[in-house]
């Protein structure tokens, strides 16, 4: 494979002298999105999905020099053909798509294949090498439909309201939380921490159509979400506030819920397993579509699914990354700002 090379730095385009996703500082940074694991402050210069820009001025700050595209458009970069296609993975994800004298290579960054209602629906890209994600690369992770997932949310709230409680949704602040307010439409006085706020006004100044919520503050007080609906990041699941809500109860929505131990681990009262990455049948169905003559496995069970691959006649090696560390997004993020990890 003569177009990347995988660095200290991160995954290096020589021919174009770019990085993907780089984990440290360069010149210039193609992103795939916006999630902390896969993006880093400090680099001279960020290309990205238009919808990407809002999310990396929110998180790493205004004065960042962003050049953006649309999917499907083509730019050239030192002789080298990039374009973007949809990830479906969270608004504005990309797989990275170069092209130089005839050989493709395609990385995914984080997908899933199941259309989530207001990512663009990924898009598998024919390729001659594929670097894929494997987060929940093992047979236990088969995901339900969407709509069964949020058949159960909605019951469980519904449930939790007849008893008087506050309903605390635990989600990412970028991507699953959206995602929850979207498949919530409808539901009045529904609350968000702080983050998710900022992220949504990001994506409603960038056309984004999302439903109204309320932003929690220091001033808001625990009577008002009294049956209620609140959705905060994992790093405040456990946190003082949320603990001491009167009747509250608490649902992750997480792939990890796929596994029981997982819930007990979380401490939740309920576990919902709504993931924004492919799951075990997702990954493969991705990668045979691209058609690939070689597959790099990252982050995830690498070990596992890299072999599977080899075994069924794909050619696969696996790499190691510093990707897959959503959770530390929003550990780094959400420190809570105010008193009792409020807002």
């Amino acid at each position: 494979m003569s177009l990347l090379r995988f660095t200290n730095k991160g995954i290096y385009c020589k021919k174009g002298d770019f990085y993907i996703d780089p984990w440290q500082a360069v010149d210039l940074a193609v992103t795939t999105h916006g999630h902390a694991d896969h993006v880093k402050w400090g680099n001279k210069a960020y290309l990205c999905h238009d919808l990407t820009k809002p999310i990396l001025h929110q998180r790493l700050g205004i004065d960042l020099k962003i050049e953006t595209l649309p999917y499907n458009k083509q730019i050239d970069i030192n002789g080298v053909k990039l374009s973007l296609f949809p990830a479906g993975h969270v608004i504005g994800s990309s797989q990275i798509r170069l092209e130089y004298k005839g050989e493709i290579c395609v990385v995914s960054g984080d997908y899933k294949v199941e259309y989530d209602g207001i990512s663009t629906a990924f898009e598998p890209v024919k390729c001659h090498t594929f670097v894929s994600e494997s987060t929940f690369g093992l047979p236990i992770y088969k995901w339900q439909p969407q709509d069964l997932i949020f058949s159960q949310i909605k019951s469980w709230i519904s449930n939790n309201h007849d008893q008087n409680k506050t309903s605390v949704l635990v989600a990412y602040s970028l991507g699953k939380a959206q995602r929850l307010l979207k498949g919530l439409e409808g539901y009045s006085s529904i609350y968000v921490h702080n983050s998710i706020a900022n992220l949504n006004e990001a994506f409603i100044r960038a056309g984004v159509d999302l439903p109204e919520t309320i932003r929690i503050t220091a001033d808001t007080k625990k009577d008002d979400l009294q049956r209620g609906i609140v959705i905060v990041p994992p790093a405040l699941a456990e946190g003082r506030w949320i603990k001491n809500l009167i009747n509250g109860s608490t649902g992750v929505c997480s792939g990890w819920m796929q596994v029981r131990a997982s819930r007990r681990w979380r401490s939740a009262d309920a576990g919902f397993a709504l993931s924004d990455h492919a799951d075990w049948p997702g990954l493969l169905s991705a990668i045979k579509a691209t058609q690939a003559e070689k597959v790099f496995v990252t982050h995830g069970f690498t070990a596992t699914f890299s072999k599977y691959l080899n075994e069924i006649g794909i050619d696969s090696e696996e790499v190691k990354t510093q990707y897959g560390n959503e959770e530390e997004d929003e550990k780094i993020e959400e420190q809570p700002t105010v008193k009792e990890d409020l807002s």
